[in-house]
C-alpha cells in the first residue's frame, strides 16, 4: 500500500517519461510520503502495438469496400503486422539492436501510405547510421497502423496525444462531459484495465493526475469517472500545465463529479497539505489548502487559506524516476534530422536549472502567471549533484533541462562543475539567443557536454522583435547561433508567424531571414507555430495595444487561448503550409535556390531582404577587444615544455616550446622562456578545477609585475592559438 498514486495519462512522449511525476516523487521523499508513480500513456501504447493488441485491431469490425484504399492495403497485409509489430518494438526499445539490418533491407516491413514520403535515404541518413535509418523506416511503419487506427478504430488516437480537440480551447465542458457520458473507447478499454490493475497493486488513499496538454485532457478524466465509479473512498486530484494555465478560473460544478481538488501553480505544497487534509482527524479545526479548487457547500471553491510559503528549489528534492519502466519507452525518428530526434530519441533525465524565466518580458508568453514570473535559480553544486544520483539511480547520462530559458551564467558554473568532476554526461536546454553566448562560453558548454540548445527567434523581424519585447535582434541571433554552431552545438529555432499588426511582407521577409540562416549552416532545425493568443500574456490581458479585438466568451471550464481578430485582417492560416514546406526542405539541406514563391499557391511578394543580409551580420568579430572584467578560465594545464636557444646573427635568446596534447589535436607554440614559464604557472593556478576565476584585468596586473604591455602578449598569436583551440577561454 502507497499513500499516493501520480498519474500521468495517455498520451505525451515515446522516448522517455514526462517528467512531472518523478519531480513530485522525488519531493514526497523528502516528507516521507510513499508514492506509486505510472506513465498511463507508455504502458497503453506497449499493449496496443503487440501482437495482442493488433490482432483486436485487426478484428474490429469494418466495411472493407467503404474504407480508404490505404486501409484496405494495411487491412490486406495484416498478418505481416502482426508478425513483425513485437521485433520492431524490442528493437524500438533498443533491445534488439541487429534487427536493423533487415528492417533497412526494404523488404523485411510492410508498406503503407508513410513510406511514400521517403526520399534519398542514403543522402537523408549519410550522418546518422544504420540504427537511425531503422528507427526512422519504424517509425513510418508505425505511422502506417497509427493511421489504420484513426480512420477506422478509435478516431481520437495519437502516439503523443488523445482526443486533443476536446481539450483545446474547451470553455465550455459540454462537449467533453457529453463524451464522458457515452460509451468508453477502444483505447479507452486498455487504459481502463491497465489502471484498474495498478490500484488494486497500490491501494492508494489518494490518487493525482498530472494533465500536462490539452492531449491528456480526455483519458484523465475518463480514468477519474472510472476510480469515482469503482473506488469511491479514493480521493482524486488534478494538477499539471492544463489546470496550470487553463483551469484558473474553473466554474463548472460537473468538473467535480470527477476530481476532488484541482490544484494550481507549484504542486509541492498543494499536495503536501493535501495529504495533510485526508488525514486530517481533528474535524474542528479548519484544514489548510494552497491554490485549491474543491467543493464547499454545493459551490466550486477556491481555497488558498495556508500561510505556508511554497518550496524552494533547492528543497524540493532529486526527481526519482522509481516504478516507471524506463527501459521500455520507444525512441523513434520523425524525419531525418539530428537535432530534430532529440524530442523522440533516446531517453533523457529531465531537471531544471532555474524556476521561471530570467528574461520575463515576452508579449506572446504566460508571464504573468508563477512558472513563468518567479524566477529561481539552483546553485550549480546542486544541480550537478542531483545529476550524479540520477545517472546512479536511472543508469541514463543523458540530460534535458527543461527551462524557460536557461540562464547563461548558470549554464557555465554547471559546465565547470560536471568539468571539475571528470562527469561524461550529454545535454540539452531551451535557452534566450542571448549575447553572453559568445564563442568561448559556447565551447566551454560544448566541452562539458552540451550538445544542442533551442531558442525562440520567433519572427526574424526586427520590428516584431521589438513588439514581443524579445531583447534580441535578428544580427545578434545570427551571431550566437554561429557560436553554437562553430563549438558543436546544433541549435533548433522555434519560429512564429500570425503576430499581432504582422504584414504579409513581414512573413516573406522572416522566411528569407530562416532561409539564409538554413544556408549559412547556422541553424540546424526549426518549427513553424501560428501565433496564439493566450490569457494571461501582454497580449491577452492588453489586446488593444496590439491592434487585436478579442472575441467575447462565457468562459465556465477552460480559459487560455483566446479567439481574436487582427486589425490587418490578414488570414495568416494559408501561410501554414508553404511555411512548414518549406523549412522542410531546409531542415534536410536541400532546395535552397527555389524561389520562395514556389512554397506558396498563392502570390506573395518578393522579399526585401537583400541575400547577403545573414552573410554580412557574421562578418562582425570581436577577438581583439580587451575585457577587463572577463573572467578567463585555462582548460587545458598538460603542456610538456621544452626550451631551446634562438640565435640571430650574434645575439641568443632563450626560448620554450609548449606542447598542448588536446583531444583531437596538437598545438605547440613558442614564447620567451620566462614568459612561457609565467604562463604555465598561471595555467596550473586558474585551472578549471579551481572555482575561484581570475579576470582579464587581474590576469594583466601578475604579467605587468613581471613584464611590459600584457595586451601586446594577451594579443600575440602563440596566445590567439590557444584561445582558438579553446585552451584559453575569456568568459
Amino acid at each position: 500500500m502507497k499513500d499516493l498514486l501520480l498519474i500521468t495519462p495517455p498520451f505525451t512522449q515515446l522516448n522517455t517519461p514526462y517528467p512531472a511525476t518523478a519531480y513530485i516523487k522525488g519531493f514526497l521523499n523528502t516528507k516521507n510520503i510513499s508514492s506509486y508513480q505510472i506513465d498511463l500513456g507508455i504502458e497503453v501504447i506497449l499493449k496496443l502495438f503487440s501482437k495482442d493488441g493488433l490482432q483486436k485491431v485487426f478484428d474490429q469490425d469494418i466495411d472493407l469496400p467503404a474504407i480508404s484504399e490505404n486501409s484496405q492495403r494495411i487491412f490486406a497485409l495484416r498478418e505481416e503486422y502482426l508478425k513483425t509489430i513485437d521485433q520492431v518494438i524490442l528493437f524500438l526499445q533498443g533491445r534488439n539492436p541487429t534487427l536493423a539490418r533487415q528492417i533497412c533491407s526494404m523488404n523485411f516491413l510492410p508498406e503503407a501510405s508513410r513510406f511514400n514520403q521517403l526520399d534519398d535515404m542514403e543522402f537523408a541518413f549519410g550522418n546518422m547510421g544504420l540504427q537511425d535509418k531503422a528507427k526512422h523506416l519504424s517509425t513510418l511503419y508505425l505511422e502506417d497502423l497509427s493511421d489504420y487506427i484513426v480512420e477506422n478504430v478509435d478516431y481520437d488516437f495519437g502516439f503523443s496525444r488523445y482526443a486533443e480537440r476536446l481539450g483545446k480551447s474547451a470553455n465550455s465542458f459540454d462537449n467533453l462531459y457529453n463524451k464522458l457520458t457515452g460509451g468508453h473507447t477502444f483505447i479507452d478499454e486498455i487504459t481502463l484495465k491497465i489502471l484498474q490493475e495498478k490500484i488494486e497493486n497500490v491501494n492508494p488513499k489518494l490518487i493525482c493526475f498530472s494533465v500536462p496538454f490539452p492531449g491528456n485532457l480526455y483519458s484523465s478524466f475518463r480514468c477519474a469517472q472510472f476510480i469515482k465509479k469503482n473506488y469511491p473512498h479514493i480521493k482524486l486530484a488534478m494538477g499539471g500545465g492544463f489546470p496550470n494555465t487553463e483551469l484558473r478560473e474553473v466554474k463548472d460544478f460537473r468538473v467535480f463529479e470527477f476530481f476532488d481538488f484541482i490544484t494550481l501553480d507549484d504542486g509541492e505544497l498543494p499536495l503536501e497539505l493535501l495529504f495533510e487534509s485526508i488525514n486530517h482527524k481533528d474535524e474542528t479545526s479548519e484544514k489548510e489548502y494552497k491554490r485549491t479548487f474543491l467543493i464547499e457547500n454545493q459551490k466550486v471553491v477556491y481555497k488558498n487559506n495556508s500561510k505556508r510559503h511554497d518550496y524552494k528549489q533547492a528543497e524540493v528534492g532529486t526527481p526519482d524516476y522509481t516504478d516507471l519502466q524506463l527501459e521500455k519507452y520507444v525512441s523513434v525518428i520523425e524525419i531525418a534530422n539530428p537535432m530534430h530526434s532529440l524530442w523522440s530519441d533516446g531517453r533523457w533525465n529531465k531537471l531544471t536549472m532555474a524556476h521561471g524565466c530570467y528574461w520575463g518580458k515576452c508579449t506572446f508568453c504566460d508571464i504573468s502567471l508563477d512558472y513563468i514570473k518567479i524566477y529561481e535559480p539552483i546553485s550549480a553544486k546542486i544541480l550537478v549533484d542531483r545529476m550524479e544520483e540520477l545517472i546512479q539511480t536511472t543508469g541514463e547520462t543523458g540530460f534535458h533541462f527543461v527551462d524557460e530559458a536557461a540562464p547563461p551564467a548558470l549554464m557555465r558554473e554547471v559546465a565547470l562543475e560536471i568539468l571539475r568532476r571528470n562527469l561524461v554526461v550529454t545535454w540539452w536546454t531551451n535557452i534566450r539567443f542571448e549575447k553572453s553566448f559568445s564563442k568561448d562560453l559556447c565551447f566551454l558548454l560544448k566541452t562539458s557536454g552540451c550538445v544542442a540548445v533551442s531558442g525562440g527567434l520567433e519572427v526574424a523581424s526586427d520590428r516584431l522583435l521589438k513588439l514581443i519585447d524579445k531583447g534580441v535582434s535578428v544580427e545578434q541571433v545570427a551571431q550566437v547561433t554561429r557560436n553554437f554552431t562553430e563549438a558543436g552545438i546544433m541549435v533548433h529555432a522555434y519560429l512564429m508567424y500570425g503576430y499581432p499588426t504582422q504584414t504579409i511582407q513581414e512573413t516573406v521577409d522572416s522566411l528569407e531571414m530562416i532561409r539564409q540562416m538554413f544556408e549559412m549552416g547556422i541553424l540546424q532545425s526549426g518549427f513553424w507555430h501560428q501565433f496564439a493568443m493566450t490569457a494571461h500574456s501582454p497580449v491577452g490581458i492588453n489586446p488593444e495595444e496590439f491592434g487585436v479585438t478579442p472575441l467575447v466568451q462565457d468562459i465556465s471550464f477552460a480559459n487560455n487561448d483566446i479567439e481574436f481578430t487582427d486589425k490587418t485582417g490578414i488570414d495568416h492560416n494559408k501561410f501554414s503550409f508553404g511555411l512548414k514546406k518549406s523549412l522542410f526542405n531546409f531542415m534536410h539541406g536541400i532546395n535552397f535556390e527555389i524561389p520562395l514563391q514556389d512554397w506558396f499557391d498563392f502570390k506573395i511578394p518578393k522579399t526585401t531582404i537583400h541575400p547577403d543580409y545573414i552573410h554580412d551580420c557574421l562578418l562582425e568579430d570581436d577577438n581583439f577587444t580587451f575585457k577587463g572584467n572577463s573572467k578567463i578560465i585555462f582548460l587545458d594545464k598538460n603542456v610538456i615544455a621544452e626550451n631551446y636557444i634562438k640565435t640571430k646573427k650574434q645575439n641568443s635568446w632563450q626560448y620554450t616550446q609548449l606542447t598542448f596534447h588536446l583531444r583531437t589535436n596538437i598545438v605547440k607554440i613558442d614564447l620567451e622562456q620566462e614568459k612561457a614559464e609565467w604562463l604555465m604557472k598561471t595555467l596550473s593556478e586558474n585551472s578549471k578545477e579551481n572555482a575561484k576565476k581570475i579576470t582579464l584585468q587581474q590576469l594583466k596586473i601578475q604579467f605587468e609585475k613581471s613584464f611590459e604591455d600584457f595586451e601586446l602578449f594577451w594579443f600575440s598569436k602563440p596566445i590567439q592559438q590557444l584561445k582558438e583551440n579553446g585552451v584559453i577561454l575569456s568568459l
